[in-house]
């Protein structure tokens, strides 16, 4: 549905706005998608969460109305019932408002709740995909998330559970990995690290490749390559925290390999900070 499809006029005669879900990307401002940028620059109001890369901000119009609304894992964050309440005001307020997030929307970017909160005050969103972080993490260290050999498919999960829920089944999941040859991509877990390695251990062994990437894509991003056993261990070592991605799987050897070709061609090291694999 377009902006223009979208608009109609509400009850005190005012024109509806409209609001977009946009993806921000990883974190580098060029890894934005040319709809993305079109959006943006198209917004009159525009609610920005805290992972965001402020140069994104740069596409905004010089009118437009910024509101940063910040959530970050382990902080202090705007509630989310106030930022909606924010996006929908707006748009009975006839703004074209966009809800900026970092990465995708749709992948533990809460777009889901958003669009439900919104269609139920007759408001249809419109969403602007962007690369989720787990991708772009993996793919910074010249490494695939699924190969035809190492890795049949892959699963995005979260490390950080909503308060009274159990969260992941991560002995199930150790075991499904492990006969189906699948990647885990896990967003928020960095908190959790010591739980989740000893569940995982149950289904996988200890040598299984880990790859831990603090900051994807951007200018100071920090990495580490490691094994499942030493997960934790290497977690104090280097003093990787969040927001960081923990890639699971035999798709992490990639980046041991070209981490291996730098040092027999002596060259500084390209890859991590510590290696333990």
């Amino acid at each position: 549905m377009s902006h223009k499809d979208s608009s109609f006029t509400n009850s005190s005669g005012k024109t509806q706005g409209t609001c977009t879900l946009v993806g921000a990307g990883p974190g580098d401002p060029e890894l934005l998608t040319v709809k993305a940028v079109k959006a943006i620059r198209a917004a009159t109001v525009l609610l920005v969460d805290d992972l965001v890369n402020e140069a994104v901000l740069t596409h905004a119009s010089s009118s437009a109305r910024i509101v940063f609304v910040g959530k970050r894992g382990g902080c202090k964050s705007t509630p989310q019932a106030f930022i909606e309440k924010l996006m929908i005001n707006a748009v009975h307020e006839g703004e074209t408002v966009v809800r900026l997030k970092g990465g995708d929307p749709f992948i533990f970017g809460r777009g889901g709740e958003e669009v439900e909160h919104l269609r139920e005050v007759g408001i249809e969103a419109n969403i602007i995909n962007g690369i989720t972080s787990g991708l772009a993490a993996i793919t910074s260290l010249g490494a695939p998330l699924t190969h035809r050999e190492h890795a049949h498919g892959v699963v995005f999960v979260t490390g950080h559970a909503k308060p009274g829920d159990n969260g992941t089944d991560w002995r199930q999941l150790a075991a499904t990995a492990r006969d189906a040859k699948l990647t885990l991509v896990i967003y928020m877990g960095v908190s959790g690290a010591e739980h989740i390695q000893n569940e995982l251990l149950t289904g996988l062994p200890e040598s299984t490749p880990v790859a831990i990437i603090e900051n994807a894509s951007l200018p100071h991003q920090r990495q580490a390559l490691t094994q499942l056993g030493s997960l934790t261990l290497t977690l104090q070592e280097t003093g990787l925290k969040s927001p960081s991605i923990l890639i699971v799987g035999d798709v992490v050897k990639a980046c041991a390999q070209i981490f291996q070709a730098d040092q027999n061609q002596q060259t500084a090291p390209t890859l991590p900070l510590h290696a333990n694999m």
